[in-house]
Protein backbone atom coordinates (compact mmCIF):
# COMPACT_ATOMS: atom_id res chain seq x y z
CA UNK A 1 0.00 0.00 0.00
CA UNK A 2 1.06 3.47 -1.16
CA UNK A 3 0.10 6.63 1.07
CA UNK A 4 0.29 10.01 -0.47
CA UNK A 5 -0.01 12.94 0.67
CA UNK A 6 -0.34 16.81 -0.94
CA UNK A 7 0.32 19.94 -0.33
CA UNK A 8 1.23 23.50 -1.80
CA UNK A 9 -2.45 24.80 -2.86
CA UNK A 10 -3.79 28.11 -2.38
CA UNK A 11 -5.45 31.03 -3.30
CA UNK A 12 -3.30 32.92 -6.20
CA UNK A 13 -4.13 35.79 -9.03
CA UNK A 14 -4.30 34.67 -12.70
CA UNK A 15 -0.93 34.62 -14.20
CA UNK A 16 0.63 33.50 -10.92
CA UNK A 17 2.71 30.16 -10.37
CA UNK A 18 2.63 27.60 -7.69
CA UNK A 19 4.28 24.40 -6.80
CA UNK A 20 2.79 21.66 -5.66
CA UNK A 21 4.37 18.77 -3.62
CA UNK A 22 3.17 14.75 -2.90
CA UNK A 23 4.99 13.02 -0.52
CA UNK A 24 4.84 9.22 -0.71
CA UNK A 25 4.90 6.11 1.94
CA UNK A 26 4.82 2.74 1.97
CA UNK A 27 5.24 0.67 -0.54
CA UNK A 28 6.62 2.98 -2.44
CA UNK A 29 9.11 0.25 -4.74
CA UNK A 30 5.86 -0.47 -5.90
CA UNK A 31 5.41 2.84 -7.93
CA UNK A 32 6.05 2.78 -11.71
CA UNK A 33 4.68 6.61 -12.08
CA UNK A 34 2.82 9.31 -10.27
CA UNK A 35 0.25 11.43 -11.55
CA UNK A 36 -1.48 14.83 -10.91
CA UNK A 37 -5.42 15.01 -11.02
CA UNK A 38 -8.01 17.61 -10.45
CA UNK A 39 -11.78 18.17 -10.43
CA UNK A 40 -12.92 21.60 -10.97
CA UNK A 41 -16.40 22.96 -9.53
CA UNK A 42 -19.01 21.06 -11.00
CA UNK A 43 -16.83 18.89 -13.26
CA UNK A 44 -15.61 15.85 -13.48
CA UNK A 45 -12.00 14.84 -12.42
CA UNK A 46 -9.31 14.98 -15.15
CA UNK A 47 -5.66 13.76 -15.97
CA UNK A 48 -3.25 16.92 -15.70
CA UNK A 49 0.13 14.97 -15.71
CA UNK A 50 2.44 12.15 -14.82
CA UNK A 51 5.98 11.17 -14.73
CA UNK A 52 7.16 7.41 -15.22
CA UNK A 53 9.50 7.04 -11.88
CA UNK A 54 12.18 4.85 -13.46
CA UNK A 55 13.19 7.00 -16.65
CA UNK A 56 11.12 10.03 -16.04
CA UNK A 57 8.83 10.34 -19.26
CA UNK A 58 6.74 12.83 -18.76
CA UNK A 59 2.79 13.22 -19.91
CA UNK A 60 0.52 16.17 -20.04
CA UNK A 61 -2.88 16.87 -20.61
CA UNK A 62 -3.29 19.54 -23.49
CA UNK A 63 -5.10 22.02 -21.67
CA UNK A 64 -1.84 22.52 -19.56
CA UNK A 65 1.40 22.05 -21.99
CA UNK A 66 3.99 24.78 -21.69
CA UNK A 67 2.39 25.93 -18.10
CA UNK A 68 3.01 23.05 -15.88
CA UNK A 69 5.80 21.04 -15.18
CA UNK A 70 5.59 17.65 -13.22
CA UNK A 71 8.83 16.25 -11.64
CA UNK A 72 9.77 13.65 -9.35
CA UNK A 73 12.35 12.80 -6.84
CA UNK A 74 13.25 9.08 -6.26
CA UNK A 75 14.86 9.47 -3.25
CA UNK A 76 12.73 11.65 -1.58
CA UNK A 77 9.66 9.37 -2.62
CA UNK A 78 8.21 13.18 -3.48
CA UNK A 79 6.44 14.54 -7.12
CA UNK A 80 5.98 18.34 -7.73
CA UNK A 81 3.90 19.70 -10.20
CA UNK A 82 4.67 23.62 -10.94
CA UNK A 83 2.33 25.32 -12.05
CA UNK A 84 2.89 28.64 -13.89
CA UNK A 85 0.25 31.25 -15.56
CA UNK A 86 -1.98 29.92 -13.79
CA UNK A 87 -5.76 31.11 -15.80
CA UNK A 88 -9.12 31.02 -13.48
CA UNK A 89 -10.09 28.00 -14.62
CA UNK A 90 -7.02 25.79 -13.24
CA UNK A 91 -9.31 26.28 -9.99
CA UNK A 92 -9.89 22.89 -8.85
CA UNK A 93 -8.87 20.36 -6.02
CA UNK A 94 -5.34 18.77 -7.23
CA UNK A 95 -4.93 15.29 -6.55
CA UNK A 96 -1.58 13.32 -6.32
CA UNK A 97 -1.91 9.68 -7.76
CA UNK A 98 0.19 6.23 -8.00
CA UNK A 99 0.10 3.76 -10.30
CA UNK A 100 1.76 -0.09 -10.40
CA UNK A 101 0.95 -0.69 -13.79
CA UNK A 102 3.86 0.26 -16.64
CA UNK A 103 1.88 1.85 -19.47
CA UNK A 104 2.99 3.38 -22.77
CA UNK A 105 0.93 6.29 -22.16
CA UNK A 106 -0.01 7.70 -18.36
CA UNK A 107 -1.81 10.27 -20.32
CA UNK A 108 -4.73 7.75 -21.28
CA UNK A 109 -4.41 5.17 -18.56
CA UNK A 110 -7.82 4.32 -16.79
CA UNK A 111 -7.76 6.27 -13.35
CA UNK A 112 -8.75 3.10 -11.54
CA UNK A 113 -5.85 1.48 -12.61
CA UNK A 114 -4.31 4.40 -10.25
CA UNK A 115 -4.22 2.76 -7.04
CA UNK A 116 -3.25 4.81 -4.12
CA UNK A 117 -4.68 8.22 -3.96
CA UNK A 118 -3.64 11.92 -1.65
CA UNK A 119 -6.61 13.54 -0.16
CA UNK A 120 -6.24 16.52 -2.36
CA UNK A 121 -4.75 20.54 -2.55
CA UNK A 122 -7.12 23.26 -3.43
CA UNK A 123 -6.03 25.66 -5.71
CA UNK A 124 -8.51 29.10 -6.34
CA UNK A 125 -7.05 31.44 -8.93
CA UNK A 126 -8.69 34.37 -9.08
CA UNK A 127 -9.72 36.70 -11.94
Amino acid sequence: QVQLVESGGGLVQTGDSLRLSCAASGRTVDISAMAWFRQGPGKEREFVAAIRWSRGNTYYANSVKGRFTISGDNGKNAAYLQMNSLKPEDTADYYCAATPYVATDYATLEQYLFTSWGQGTQVTVSS
